[in-house]
């Protein structure tokens, strides 16, 4: 197997090569990790000259355009025609190229904002997404109808999963554009070094279920090897491990020994309030695999950003 794994230098990415590098690789296995340096895969020239010089067997696709909330509200229709022309453009060279199987990632923000709780792989095209980040939404979305329409079409095995809210080491902790917890890991790493208070965006009270970037890792493996439906599945801890944004950023405080106050700015929007996601069809096929708890997750990325804080704030 040549796997090709886009996005390879981002937080997934990274995870997955350290989980092959601790011993999860297998012999028959070679692995190729190409970020943006490589290939402009929203040029079809280049995704396809990116194939070709590789020749993968599989690809794990992890490329897209990426933020937090408030880069999506200033920014949708950018999100959405930057990751459709990286979608197109690396499915239709993976099928091009006879690949035999592809695993993409989605996100739970592709659910329907109006819907009952909590959401499972059957739901995601029962209406809108939410509002806020509604072009990456309709953009992830459209990689489960083109899976769908290369297995019909050509027999093709293209599939994805679903993570909720993914963290760990080589996020991006950019405070404006980052996603909510590596952006409160800098805020309060410089509320720590300035003695100031912790201010955190919005009321504190929507609730999130978050993954450790190196469970995901460990996920990807599986579905690559041995998930074999083109349905999506989600990744994700148990419903019962969703947690408020006011405790991961308590989490985040007590992890970084941080002493001051914490301090709500409820002018900033709050986002979706809650999308819990259901984990029983991956507790179906994996019954006893084992999530890092969240706290001790906290802490090992807490210590890895401030070990790595020169390179990681940028």
């Amino acid at each position: 197997k040549r796997i090709l794994v886009t996005g390879g230098t981002g937080l997934v990415g990274r995870a997955i090569q350290r989980v092959v590098a601790d011993g999860e690789g297998r012999p028959d296995e070679e692995w190729i990790f190409v970020s943006s340096r490589d290939a402009d895969l929203t040029s079809s020239s280049e995704t396809k000259a990116l194939f070709e010089r590789h020749k993968p067997t599989h690809v794990i696709h992890l490329a897209a355009m990426v933020g937090g909330l408030f880069k999506n509200l200033r920014s949708n229709l950018d999100f959405w025609r930057t990751n459709i022309h990286i979608n197109d453009n690396v499915l239709h060279s993976a099928h091009e190229s006879g690949v035999q199987k592809v695993v993409s990632c989605l996100s739970t923000c592709i659910f329907p904002d109006k819907t009952t709780y909590p959401i499972d792989e059957t739901m995601i095209h029962n209406g809108p997404p939410h509002s806020s980040n509604f072009g990456y939404s309709y953009a992830k979305r459209m990689i489960d109808v083109q899976n769908r329409g290369y297995s019909e079409q050509h027999g093709r095995r293209f599939t994805a999963v679903i993570p909720t809210n993914v963290f760990g080491p080589h996020d991006n902790f950019n405070i404006e554009d980052g996603h909510v917890l590596p952006g409160l890991i800098h805020k309060v790493y410089l509320a720590k070094q300035s003695g100031s208070a912790l201010t955190v965006w919005g009321t504190g009270k929507p609730r999130r279920q978050f993954i450790y970037s190196l469970d995901l890792a460990r996920l990807f493996l599986w579905v690559l090897r041995e998930y074999d439906e083109v349905e999506p599945i989600i990744l994700s801890v148990g419903e019962e491990d969703e947690v408020s944004i006011r405790e991961a950023a308590e989490a985040i405080a007590e992890a970084m020994e941080f002493r001051g106050e914490l301090v709500f700015d409820t002018t900033k929007s709050d986002g979706q309030f809650k999308k819990t996601a259901s984990n029983a069809k991956l507790r179906r096929y994996l019954p006893e695999f084992q999530f890092t708890p969240f706290r001790k997750a906290v802490k090992e990325t807490c210590a890895w950003f401030n070990a790595n804080y020169a390179n990681a704030r940028k």
